[in-house]
């Protein structure tokens, strides 16, 4: 009986395996988008917020893109669209952690599920050629060592690009939230002084 359960589960497994690994190829590409819309960013804001004086706010405010390119500008532009508010401000960055939050699980899950997905891929494949090789069926051996190694190879390139993003989007994010702090420091310093 585990074994006929065991045996109807590679054809899901493998769907799923081709499933995550068109996802990972996805998360490739809109990782490398954000990577270049950050770069943009990067260039526009880097020094204007590290020099950023209460002062300097108005003019900050102008490097702002008239259509918010990522949700780093978008916050960025919350925060300095409303009157300081440290309630507000603590609610806005609480919201963008967790709008980052929501695009790293999916790193995550990549990464823990696709070598899962490849060991049971692997481990299923096993048993047919085992007893391929017991009956003396080379070729049918060849074959179900095929999806043995296929499975595992798909498993961990999944794992590897989950991996991959999920570093580098903590370090983005991370990034992102302690400017955005920054910002709303400084803005509320520019109120106090003008009041």
């Amino acid at each position: 009986m585990l074994f006929g359960i065991a045996n109807s589960l590679l054809i899901p497994d493998i769907i799923l395996l081709l499933v995550f690994f068109i996802r990972a190829l996805l998360l490739l590409g809109s990782t490398y988008n954000q990577f270049m819309v950050r770069r943009k960013n990067n260039q526009r804001f880097a020094k204007a917020i590290k020099e950023l004086q209460p002062s300097d706010i108005d003019q900050f405010r102008q490097l702002l893109p008239g259509k918010h390119d990522s949700l780093f500008t978008e916050y960025l532009a919350d925060i300095l669209a409303h009157p300081s508010d440290e309630a507000y401000t603590d609610y806005l960055l609480t919201q963008y952690e967790t709008e980052v939050a929501k695009d790293v699980n999916l790193s995550r899950l990549l990464t823990k599920l696709g070598p899962v997905l490849g060991l049971i891929g692997t481990l299923i494949s096993m048993s047919p050629a085992l007893v391929a090789l017991s009956s003396g069926d080379i070729s049918g051996m060849a074959f179900n060592m095929q999806v043995v190694f296929s499975a595992t190879v798909v498993g961990l390139v999944i794992s590897a690009v989950g991996l991959f993003t999920q570093q580098l989007k903590t370090r983005w994010y991370a990034k992102d939230v302690n400017n955005l702090d920054f910002v709303s420091r400084i803005y509320a310093e520019s109120h106090e002084k003008e009041a």
